[in-house]
């Protein structure tokens, strides 16, 4: 084996080994797979495919580590960033379809949510549509466009709520009815546990798998054996086993760190 060829085998472990998207390129396209493998899986069980869809949207390029808030202008700001990563999505889970294929709408201009619906080449069956931002205001939206799509897919794409009391005490039950027929197609998420930096993700062929990203950009895979893979483990469940995976929290661990090199400003490095 060549050392190049080397190189290339020892890049795949390492992709292979990669709990979370190192790219935004990579995230795409590991969406795409997974929300490609949830649609055949429930078609298999003759269901209409109704997915979640949760997308880390990359950080604007001018953004630095002295912003407090990188989005200031909230999802108005991120809307256009969104469309053109869902679009890709779209586009690769429709098999030799293409970006001119995809039409879209403003369902709200308060709330930043669109309605996206791309055609498959194949037959309208096979078409996808994706609602873009969804708020508990768009509930009604929500009911309508499942009655358009049908049997067909249809991705609910960074929504802006996450259980049905976010709906309103009268509209809970409601809401309850109709957020349960949907499951995960695909999720890369991002929370602090612990003072943590925590990555989740949720892949069909996988399931839920969660790592936390430590001061030196290094990956420490968050695992219980108890856990279910395709139940999304709860804030408490990712606290206490970070705790016995990382004993340490990051205060101590820097403290340490500043102990043994010094302080940042002093080195030399």
């Amino acid at each position: 084996m060549t050392a190049l060829n080397s190189l290339f085998a020892f890049l795949s472990i390492q992709v292979a080994w990669s709990l979370i998207p190192a790219t935004p390129g990579e995230q795409t396209r590991r969406a795409i797979t997974s929300v490609k493998d949830s649609i055949s899986k429930i078609r298999a069980d003759d269901r209409p495919p109704r997915l979640y869809v949760d997308y880390l949207i990359p950080l604007p390029p001018a953004t630095s580590d002295a912003d407090i808030d990188p989005w200031p202008g909230g999802l108005a700001q991120q809307y256009s960033y969104a469309e053109d990563i869902l679009k890709d999505i779209l586009t690769g889970v429709c098999d030799d379809s293409s970006r001119d294929k995809c039409s879209s709408q403003v369902i709200s201009d308060d709330d930043c949510c669109g309605l996206f619906i791309q055609e498959s080449p194949e037959s309208p069956e096979l078409d996808v549509a994706a609602i873009l931002f969804p708020s508990p205001d768009q509930l009604n939206k929500i009911k309508e466009i499942e009655k358009m799509v049908g049997d067909r897919t249809l991705l609910i794409f960074n929504r802006q709520f996450t259980r049905p009391e976010d709906f309103g005490f009268f509209k809970k039950g409601e809401a309850k009815e109709t957020i349960e027929k949907y499951e995960w197609g695909f999720a890369f998420q991002e929370i602090a546990c612990r003072g943590e930096d925590v990555k989740l993700t949720y892949e069909q062929s996988i399931g839920w798998q969660c790592c936390v990203i430590d001061e030196n950009g290094k990956e420490v895979e968050i695992k219980n054996d108890n856990w279910d893979n395709q139940v999304r483990p709860d804030y408490q469940d990712i606290e206490d086993t970070i705790n016995e995976v990382i004993r340490e929290p990051l205060w101590m661990r820097k403290m340490q760190e500043a102990n043994e090199k010094g302080l940042k400003f002093t080195r030399k490095e």
